[in-house]
């Protein structure tokens, strides 16, 4: 008797019939050191996405190694790619490229090196890794200009003359004796309103650091302010008659300011908002302020502070 097959009671709940798995594709080929430049830059490029490098990390990476084809032709593969070539290329970034290479740049650019090189090998398309055998130098970025004790003298001689000409003019001295003793930016002394200065504070005077957005609320800070101050606020307001903010004019007529303090007292290349900022700082580190309040007292964060502190404490060095 013939087999009849059964036909399902419910058809339509029957399904699709089975459909075979379908193969999975194929792995790309590994990379070979006969590979083109290009092409493993493209390779790592893919590995960066899928070992979870940051986007920023990424595209400063592509962009160091964009420049690396500069120097080596892309063509060129990468098994031929020597420790000494990559030496050249570094010397490239200083010394020929015709564009300036700042230290941090160089640092993150050797960094690149490694790390592409270092991939390469690992994933066995190098016998060895060409990267390996550079060093990573200091990138120390150069110093920030002070002023020092004698020539802060020399400011306030020449404030004080300033002050107590035939045409006084408070302004100069006030500046710069708040300026010396703070340590704030450009942006926050432009800022103060004329309640930030609290001369009935019990502790004396003192001056709060304001900001408006809320991100930048951590940078906020009351900061002490020597007794003598009061005369100079007191004979600058008499003088100048601002209404609202500290200073009502222009924060490049304050650099005028500053610049021609910096002409009558003798001192070569000027004096700056930045300048000012360095020396405070240094003064009170060199007093022991601890490091911690220093920090504060300059409104920076953790990070910008390990930075700071390096700097400061190469300033302290004794001159040899």
């Amino acid at each position: 008797m013939d087999t009849v097959e059964q036909l399902p009671l419910f058809p339509e709940l029957a399904g699709p019939p089975a459909v075979p798995p379908a193969e999975e594709a194929p792995a790309p080929p590994a990379l070979s050191a006969r590979a083109p430049l290009r092409e493993a830059i493209r390779a790592f490029e893919d590995a960066m996405v899928l070992k979870g490098f940051t986007r920023n990390t990424i595209t400063a990476f592509r962009a160091d190694l964009r420049i690396l084809c500069e120097f080596i032709p892309p063509d060129r593969p990468v098994g031929e790619i020597s420790t000494r070539d990559l030496q050249g290329f570094l010397t490239y970034l200083v010394r020929e490229r015709g564009r300036p290479c700042k230290p941090k740049s160089y640092a993150r650019r050797l960094t690149t090196l490694k790390v592409f090189f270092g991939w390469l090998y690992e994933e066995g398309t190098l016998p060895h890794d060409p990267a390996a055998p550079l060093v990573h130098q200091p990138a120390y970025t150069p110093l920030p200009r002070v002023l020092s004790d004698g020539q802060i003298a020399q400011v306030r001689e020449a404030a004080q003359r300033l002050a107590q000409g035939e045409k006084p003019d408070w302004r100069p001295w006030l500046l710069f004796e708040l300026l010396l003793q703070t340590g704030i930016k450009k942006t926050e002394c432009m800022n103060i309103h004329l309640a930030d200065i609290d001369i009935t504070h019990p502790e004396g005077p003192a001056l709060h650091i304001r900001y408006s957005q809320v991100r930048q609320k951590y940078k906020e800070r009351t900061l002490k302010l020597p007794a003598e101050i009061v005369t100079l606020l007191r004979e600058y307001r008499a003088q100048y008659q601002p209404a609202e903010h500290l200073f009502e004019c222009t924060a490049r007529n304050l650099e005028y300011v500053l610049n021609h303090l910096a002409e009558l007292a003798g001192i070569d290349g000027g004096i700056s908002f930045e300048m000012m900022r360095w020396t405070a700082a240094l003064r009170d580190y060199r007093a022991g302020m601890d490091e911690a309040a220093l920090r504060r007292k300059l409104g920076l964060s953790k990070l910008r502070w390990r930075e700071t502190l390096e700097k400061l404490q190469r300033l302290a060095e004794p001159a040899l």
